[in-house]
């Protein structure tokens, strides 16, 4: 089910300049947190396969995000007009933790700053929807000038070559003592393939584990992170958990992105204004 919360108003509101605590109102060691993060992504670039260039594929980076906070996340624009999809756990883990108000501050792989509210989050297939709400003056030069990447048109074959982008935690879970820094950049590609669909799982169901089976590198902070199709950079599924008794990586398919992006656009078609997209294929 897609617990929804449309809003009346989808004008994006300028950011200032100079970005304080007092524009945040995130606590004081989150807007740390989110200033170290911008200053990594503003002085370090992330490379791509060299297939994209070779197939004329623009580099898809520049549409992954990264949550301020510390371990929160990875997301990505699929739209010009600023909707990011990433998982539903990002955001909340339960209906009750849900709420509806809270902005979420977001960093593009450029070190761009948004704000964003959910406005579609479906636990059962681990998705939710946000959409910018505040951006800084320069990312606001047309009504759609956010970079986002495409869906792809189909699902991916087996054994398909992906890539993945992705935030790692800064601190070792694995460490026997807590506190310990993984030292991770803020930003990662890891390489992989498509393992294929766990037997026997729906593919609309990935409450408890994702359904789509790889082998990119991916840490805690990798949830929501796009895993995208090696020569076309479009996406086939968002990375989501791992199996800890198979060491294989998770993530949510393509069918259930799909199918969640087609319900959406189904219920709010005519509610949105003029030229919007809620995606891109």
């Amino acid at each position: 089910m897609i617990h929804t919360n449309i809003p009346t108003d989808f004008s994006i509101r300028t950011l200032p300049s100079k970005l304080t605590v007092a524009a945040t109102k995130l606590p004081a060691s989150d807007h740390r947190t989110l200033n170290k993060k911008r200053e990594w992504l503003e002085n370090y670039t992330v490379e791509v396969p060299k297939t994209l260039k070779r197939n004329g594929v623009a580099s898809p980076v520049p549409a992954v995000l990264v949550f301020a906070q510390e371990e929160a996340g990875t997301a990505i624009c699929i739209s010009p007009n600023g909707v990011i999809l990433t998982c539903s756990h990002c955001v909340a883990e339960t209906e009750d933790e849900l709420d509806w108000g809270k902005t979420h501050w977001l960093l593009f792989a450029s070190g761009t700053v948004v704000a964003a509210k959910t406005v579609f989050w479906d636990p059962s297939r681990d998705l939710a929807i946000l959409i910018i709400t505040r951006a800084p003056p320069l990312a606001l030069n047309s009504p759609a000038s956010f970079p986002f990447i495409r869906l792809s048109p189909e699902p991916p074959r087996l054994n398909a070559r992906l890539m993945c982008f992705g935030h790692p935690g800064a601190e070792d879970l694995e460490a026997s003592i807590p506190g310990v820094k993984t030292n991770y950049d803020t930003l990662v590609m890891s390489l992989g393939t498509f393992k294929g669909m766990a037997p026997g799982q729906d593919p609309q169901d990935n409450a408890e584990i994702g359904v789509f089976m790889h082998d990119c590198w991916t840490y805690w902070g990798h949830s929501g992170a796009p895993l995208l199709d090696r020569n076309t950079g479009a996406l086939v599924a968002l990375h989501s958990s791992w199996d800890d008794e198979t060491a294989m990586r998770r993530g949510v398919p393509w069918e259930a992105i799909d199918a969640f992006l087609q319900e959406i656009e189904k219920q709010e078609h005519g509610t949105t204004p003029e030229g919007w997209r809620w995606h891109c294929r």
